[in-house]
């Protein structure tokens, strides 16, 4: 794996884990009422389509990390509307 595929990983592994701690706490709390709903809704259609491009690219750093990222800020856009 090269030094740049690494980079590519660290960083989406920084970008990644800065959602887990809202998505633990909204799950904890039942809450999402201090979230921005335009916020998530902007974030998760930017998320989705850096999933897009890097599957059409190959690249591996942007897929994981976007999918995963897609899945928590998915689950905490998802409450902020059932709620």
């Amino acid at each position: 794996m090269s030094g740049i595929t690494l980079l590519g990983f660290a960083a989406a592994t920084c970008t990644t884990a800065a959602f887990v701690p809202q998505a633990l706490r909204s799950w904890r709390t039942g809450s999402t009422r201090d979230v921005s709903l335009t916020m998530y809704l902007v974030m998760t259609v930017g998320v989705l389509l850096w999933l897009i491009y890097g599957l059409l690219v190959h690249d591996r750093p942007l897929v994981v990390a976007n999918g995963i990222t897609f899945v928590l800020s998915l689950t905490i856009l998802g409450m902020k509307l059932r709620r």
